[in-house]
């Protein structure tokens, strides 16, 4: 019998796919083998299993088209990516937000930014973070585990959605599953006082049933790899920087070098925030690396 499942878990050669609520344990069939595949967590697939068998187990036949994917954190099909940062413990990294953003806007994948920690941030610096992302129109919730503040909401907005958590290490993201979805349980770490960085709680990417969707943690990142990307597609992925590029006297320009570039002058007069600015300028040059060091 070929029924069609979602995969929640891989693991050792093994995935497992939830099939009507049922996890059945899968292996990927000899011919699907002989060709070259991907199969990610997320993927919708069809699976053959006897169902005569009181074990669980299957064989994958074939991956359905994926609607999207990331390859970090590596999982496909998602209704929405929350990236989430701490807003201190450790310190907000707009950097890293920034290439978080990137990664989305070319994956074509809906965003919502959660900032951490609320509890222990100045409301102020929170607000400052908070606004320059949602003056660019990506939904941002500002919420506290420990208080509670913003769970709910956050709860409500995630229903029904597939919906995977990415971030760097110890910025709270099992911690903020945790709080949103009570009674599963995830390991959490600290902060390490000597890096000022999280310890990697999360090993492996898994969806897990919430609300009428599934909710996944993924392995923690802090130096998130933009070796996939070519330096002139990145204006592309900073959306605020499509409404200046008319005043660009070259087409394309690279908001570097030109001596007259609508980005740069919306960046002096405040309309594009100074500090997305500084990441562009940062991740093109290390995009440029890149495609230098793979000519070699």
């Amino acid at each position: 019998m070929v029924k069609s499942g979602l995969v929640v878990r891989s693991y050792s050669g093994y995935y497992y796919v939830d099939c009507d609520g049922m996890i059945v344990t899968c292996k990927v069939k000899g011919h699907m083998k002989q060709n070259r595949f991907t199969l990610y967590t997320g993927d919708r697939v069809q699976i053959e299993r006897n169902p005569a068998e009181e074990k669980a187990e299957g064989m994958i036949v074939s991956v359905l088209p994926r609607r999207n994917y990331l390859l970090r954190p590596t999982v496909a099909n998602l209704d929405l990516i929350v990236l989430v940062q701490a807003l201190v413990q450790p310190d907000f990294s707009y950097l890293i937000m920034d290439k978080l953003l990137v990664m989305a806007e070319k994956a074509g994948i809906p965003v919502l930014i959660v900032l951490t920690k609320a509890d222990l941030a100045d409301p102020a610096k929170a607000e400052q973070v908070a606004s320059i992302y949602r003056n660019l129109h990506y939904e941002t919730h500002v919420i506290s585990a420990k208080t509670g503040k913003g769970i709910s909401s956050l709860r409500e907005r995630l229903a029904g959605k597939v919906s995977a958590f990415g971030g760097p290490s110890g910025v709270g993201k099992s911690t903020a599953l945790n709080a949103i979805q009570p009674g599963v349980t995830r390991t959490t770490g600290e902060i390490s006082n000597k890096i000022h960085r999280g310890r990697h709680t999360t090993r492996f990417t898994e969806l897990t049933p919430f609300n009428g969707g599934y909710l996944a943690d993924t392995p923690g990142f802090g130096n998130v790899l933009m070796d996939h990307m070519l330096p002139e597609e990145l204006a592309s992925c900073f959306p605020e920087f499509k409404t200046v590029e008319a005043d660009c006297k070259f087409s394309p320009c690279s908001h570097i070098h030109e001596p007259v570039c609508g980005v740069k002058d919306a960046v002096k007069a405040g309309k594009i925030a100074a500090s997305r600015y500084t990441s562009y300028l940062e991740i093109y040059e290390e995009l440029k690396e890149n495609k230098e060091r793979n000519r070699r």
